[in-house]
């Protein structure tokens, strides 16, 4: 039996703000570990997650793709989490995937994430917020 809380949460206008760069965040880094993972499977390699996380973890800091404008690393401003969670989440994916066409039953891959077209979201560890009132 699974067990779980659901809580409707009002935030501020700033925490807004802050929940929709966590998940385009999200969004970015799957699609980015997404077309990673299809190159080197075109390359004949055998992608691994957490090989490709930390490939990311070396460039997140550092590649012009992931500066804001003036050359700072903008993912400093978001919590690890949410960058982090989306390569557990696309091997799980994949996992499923081939589970699914070993078994004989219809399968698809995982596809590329995009703003408004998937349900906006992030992981944030539980120990890592607080709710007040």
């Amino acid at each position: 039996m699974l067990l779980a809380h659901r809580i409707k949460i009002q935030p501020t206008l700033e925490q807004r703000g802050y929940f929709a760069r966590a998940a385009g965040t999200a969004r970015r880094v799957w699609n980015w570990a997404l077309a990673e993972w299809q190159r080197q499977a075109a390359a004949g390699g055998k992608p691994n997650a957490m090989a490709l996380k930390r490939q990311f973890n070396r460039i997140k800091y550092s590649d012009p793709a992931w500066l804001d404008g003036n050359g700072q690393p903008w993912l400093r401003t978001i919590h690890r989490d949410a960058h982090a969670q989306p390569f557990s989440n696309l091997a799980r994916a994949w996992t499923r995937y081939f589970e699914q066409r070993r078994a004989g039953r219809q399968a698809h891959p995982p596809v590329f994430k995009k703003k408004g077209r998937c349900r906006d979201a992030f992981y944030l560890a539980n120990d890592k917020f607080r709710v007040e009132g």
